[in-house]
Formats: structure tokens, sequence, C-alpha cells
């Protein structure tokens, strides 16, 4: 069956007990759904999408970078250049995404790889003395890792024009500039590789509700989750043993009212983003890489600016940003009243004292709406000297809801990160934060089925080791 909606599907039985309903229709979901169809293939198995596609929010190709996050570009990760502790754990964590996504190709499972992901070389580019240095001890420090022996490191300015032409065109200045590029990086259509993932779990059995928001998760005497929404109008209510909530930034509101204390004091930030792109082919010929750079002070973590080859569907782009945006829609097809429905007594003060020690953010982020187009062009010059306004246009990408967690000595701390939550009967789970999220999705997802299914763990180990050999499987510390 294709991973959409049909006339010929049964209607929903409240009285029926499904055995796994997944919130949400983006990469997390179809990754747990297509891990359940190959551990448990015999059971019922519901996603329940409120938009009327899969993959319409964050999982959206043009919702996000494409980078197939593996910590070789992300200076974010290793804000210290002599600990690579998290860019190995992040790249761990993508190797094993390859493992999972190519077994399901060599099945037959996927299309081949090349429908969803491109090889694309990953760099980084500095500027400045210190920025220099930083890159050059980050290097030092990752040549030694095995998943960073093959990158390079130059300040060589004919180098660097030969890694990514369009970084040295026009250059005149002479501030010092440091580059590192790894070859085997990716650029990945998550939204594609979503709907693959899907369709593994409709060939299985699985049943796909487009159309249906769900609003309310309740626990019934008898153990089981009473899952309650609205489909075209009308109210609908299913019944299950278990529950993930991957809903991006719903995720928070929706285990606020399914009553978990793992939530409780816990609230969301939203961040938006836009990113300049351009689709002229003399321009997008020239740069094959995603390039990263350092974040402004005071910017998030996330917002590192990079300027990246996308492939979306066979067709080239460049995109360069992120320029951070603000709503209180906690998603892009969200409602503006969002965020005041995540708000409860118990994360009013965390909100509020998490805001107070962030104050450089709040500063970059008021810099960052008030910003002109000429403003934003300038920092894309500042990448490409040579760019021409008439390529490029401003899209706007995915909406983000960052984690802030209740902490006994600071209130509240704004996370920047994805983090599994579970119940602690296993009956329910959850996804907060954002990025690396997309792209270590089956190490989030082989996590949960270790904290929430452990009497299947033997009988379901085989089978995840044959699609994924690493000795990687649940790595609690490595989520």
């Amino acid at each position: 069956m294709p991973a959409t909606q049909s006339d010929e599907m049964k209607s929903l039985d409240a009285e029926q007990v499904l055995d796994a309903v997944l919130i949400g229709g983006g990469i997390m979901s179809a990754t747990l759904g297509a891990l359940l169809a190959k551990v448990q293939p015999e059971w019922s198995v519901t996603l329940f999408e409120r938009l009327g596609q899969l993959a319409a929010e964050s999982s959206n190709a043009w919702n996000n970078a494409g980078t197939g996050h593996s910590g070789l570009c992300e200076l974010n990760y290793m804000p210290d250049p002599d600990d690579p502790a998290k860019a190995e754990s992040i790249a761990g964590q993508f190797g094993v995404s390859r493992q999972f996504w190519a077994s399901l190709v060599s099945s037959g499972d996927l299309p081949e790889a090349a429908t969803f992901l491109t090889p694309t070389p990953h760099m980084d580019v500095v500027f400045g003395e210190r920025d220099v240095t930083y890159l050059r001890r980050r290097f030092e420090t990752l040549r030694s890792s095995p998943p960073f022996a093959a990158m390079r490191y130059t300040e060589d300015r004919a180098v660097i024009a030969e890694w990514a032409p369009l970084l040295m065109a026009g250059r005149t200045d002479s501030e010092p500039i440091a580059a590192t590029r790894y070859e085997a990086g990716t650029d990945i259509d998550f939204g594609a590789l979503t709907t693959g993932l899907v369709e593994v779990m409709t060939r299985n059995g699985g049943q796909v509700r487009l159309e249906h928001e769900v609003r309310g998760l309740r626990r019934d005497a008898d153990g089981l989750w009473r899952i309650r929404g609205r489909a075209h109008g009308r109210r609908f209510t299913v019944r299950a043993r278990f529950v993930f909530v991957g809903a991006g930034g719903y995720a928070l509101k929706l285990l606020q009212r399914a009553g978990i204390p793992e939530v409780r004091g816990c609230a969301v930030f939203p961040f938006g983003a836009q990113f300049l792109r351009t689709d002229n082919p003399e321009v997008v010929r020239r740069h094959d890489a995603k390039v990263y750079s350092q974040a402004s002070l005071g910017a998030p973590p996330m917002s590192v600016p990079h300027m990246d080859k996308r492939v979306v569907r066979g067709r080239e782009s460049v995109l360069f940003g992120p320029y951070a945006t603000f709503s209180t829609r906690l998603l892009r097809h969200g409602r503006l009243v969002d965020l005041f429905t995540t708000l409860r007594w118990r994360n009013i003060a965390v909100l509020l004292a998490a805001g107070a020690q962030n104050l450089a953010l709040v500063r970059y982020l008021i810099g960052q709406l008030l910003a002109t187009r000429t403003r934003k062009f300038a920092e894309l010059q500042r990448f490409y000297p040579e760019a021409d306004p008439a390529d490029w246009s401003l899209i706007t990408a995915g909406q983000r809801a960052q984690l802030i967690k209740p902490d006994a000595h600071r209130i509240g701390v704004l996370t920047f990160g994805t983090e599994l939550i579970t119940g602690a009967d296993g009956t329910i789970a959850g996804l907060l934060g954002a990025s690396p999220g997309a792209s270590t999705a089956p190490a989030i997802m082989i996590d949960l089925l270790a904290r929430c299914f452990p009497r299947q763990r033997d009988s379901w180990e085989p089978i995840l080791h044959t699609m994924m050999p690493a000795d990687q499987h649940y790595d609690e510390d490595a989520v």
C-alpha cells in the first residue's frame, strides 16, 4: 500500500486496540515505523499526521539544510577544539543511520540511495587569526579519530579556491583564512527519505491517517492510551498499547496533556529560519560543498552560517543562511497561540529564567528580526564576495522548538539538541528539541526500543544487529 491515505482503509474503531500509534508524519515517526515493521511485523501500527501529506514540516527538504549531520563541519558540536567527544558521538550515530538506510536499500525496501542521498563534501571556513587557530587545533584533535581521518586542512588560499571557488573569487582582503574539507559528506532529502520509510511500514500492514490531528492523550484505567483528535470536521478516538509523539514543536503540549511527570517544568522556545537560495546554474556549478563557519556572538548553536549545495528531486541549488526568525507558532503550519498552550505554572519561571540567562541570544534575535535584506545579503558576501542579489531569493524554512529544562541551580536551562523522553513504564515516548535529530533518527529510535520494550530486546537484537552490525545498539550515552 502506498504511504498515503486510502479510501479502502478500515474506519477507525474506538474499541480496537492498536499495538502502536505514531503521532506526526516526519522522519522520526517514519524511522520508528520502519523499525517496528522489521522487528515486529505482525503488530498493528497507525501513523497520524495533521496535514494532508507526509514530511510537510521540519522533514520537508526545503525546511532544513539537508546536511547529513556527522560532526564533520558543525563547529558548534565542538566548541572546545581539544574535546572531540560530541563530534565523535554524532559521527557514530550517523554511521548507524547510514547502515540502517543501506540495509533497507539492499533488501529492496527503500529505493536506491541516490533518490534521497547525494555525496557532497563537507567543509569549514573561518576568518581571522583567532578562528584560524581554533580550526587548526580542531583539525589536529580530530585527525587521529577514525571517522575524521580523511579530513584535510589548509590555510592556502589557492587550495581553498580549488575546494570552493565561490569563496575566493573576488576576495581582495588579506585577512587570515583557513578551511577543512571531507570528501565523503552527504546532502540528504529528508522528505524523500521519510516517504520511503513510511512505505516500508505500510507494506508490512501499517496504516497512515492524513489530515488527522491528535489533540489529546489519556491513560485509561486498564493501562491503555486513549488518543483523541479531529479529522475532516469530526472527532475520532483510538486506543493503543504504545504511543510515540514525534510531532515536532507540538510534542511538548501533547506530552503535557498525557500527564507524564517526565515533562513537568519543561518549556519550549520557538526559532524559525530563512535562507537565501539560488538556482542559477552558473553559480550552482561552481559550488560542490556544504561550507560551515562560526556562529555570530550570541547566536544559538544551530544558527552557524553555512552555504550549502542542495539536491532536491534531482534539482541542484545553493542555500545560504540561516537567518533567525521568531513566531509563537511551534510549527510552520501551526497557530499563533501554540506557545501559550504549553505554558503551565510549573514552567513559567523556567522559561523566564532561561531568557534572563540568554540575553545575548535575545539581542541576537532582535537584531535578526530588524535586519534588512541588504544586511542579510552582506552576510552572504562574507562567504561569496561576488554574489549578485539578482540571483538570490529569500525562502522561509521550518520552525524549531528548542527545549528548556528545569534546573536545580539555574531554575531553567535552554538546551540545544535532541532529547528522547520516555514514560516510566515505557508505554509512551516523545522527542523534544531539534538538530541533529533527523540525521541520527535510527540511533534515537533504537534507544527508544531499548527503553520502552525491554522484554522484546533479546528477540529484536539479532534483527537489529543484522541491519546495523556496528556495536552501537542501545548506547544510551550516545543519544
